[in-house]
């Protein structure tokens, strides 16, 4: 059996669930509270985060390299392109969203409204979240030229880059800090790719304490 350990809110443990969702793979989830630094998960990954995916008689860790492991060892369906540039634009667009909308604007609202209180670091910084509010109205903005051009965020397929995109803002709408009426593009792309299977566990998330907008599971918002 597969598992992997993970926190409900986490947009990379939540990547890697879509990516192996997609791939048809079964996975038992293991919720860990990963804030608390236990010596037993600190063996499976020193660095203290989610997600670790045991598969194959390994433990793996970072979001990042368990993608490219599963895709390398699982290639259907593909998850990248098959030109070198192609997946470069990939890998491009996963780091937009794994760092800079990370930083900007996911560190500032799931992490400051939620992950604070689960953690007891403290109250959520008011000016982090307005700095989340302002950056999060770019990103739509970027995602919607973006998908002006192509079917999916990086060209005529579906890759890593939408379940990238799809894992951060789905944290983001489980508490409603996403305007989607401000690109209709984007909105279209997120209730096309969250009408997918692979998309069926993380609608069903509850975090206890926080409950998700009322049309957080709703396929049609």
């Amino acid at each position: 059996m597969i598992q992997l350990y993970h926190f409900a809110l986490s947009p990379f443990c939540r990547k890697v669930r879509l990516v192996l969702a997609e791939k048809k793979l079964e996975v038992e989830l293991v919720d860990e509270r990963y804030w608390e630094q236990g010596s037993e998960f600190l063996r499976r990954n020193p660095a203290g985060k989610v997600p670790v995916l045991r598969i194959d008689g390994l433990t793996l860790a970072e979001s990042g390299a368990i993608c490219e492991y599963l895709e390398e060892t699982r290639p259907e369906p593909a998850l990248m392109p098959e030109g070198a540039a192609d997946r470069a634009e990939v890998r491009r667009l996963v780091a937009w969203f794994d760092d800079k909308f990370h930083q900007e604007v996911t560190s500032k609202l799931v992490y400051e409204r939620i992950h604070k209180k689960l953690t007891r670091a403290g109250y959520p910084d008011g000016a982090n979240v307005k700095q989340g509010v302002r950056a999060i109205k770019f990103h739509l903005d970027y995602m919607g030229w973006l998908l002006d051009r192509n079917r999916w965020l990086a060209g005529s397929s579906l890759s890593m880059a939408d379940f990238a995109a799809a894992a951060h803002l789905s944290c983001l709408d489980y508490s409603s800090d996403v305007d989607w009426n401000r690109n209709e593009a984007v909105s279209t792309w997120y209730a096309k790719i969250k009408s997918r299977p692979a998309f069926r566990s993380i609608l069903a998330d509850v975090v206890p304490g926080f409950r998700p907008a009322k049309h957080y599971a709703d396929l049609d918002f």
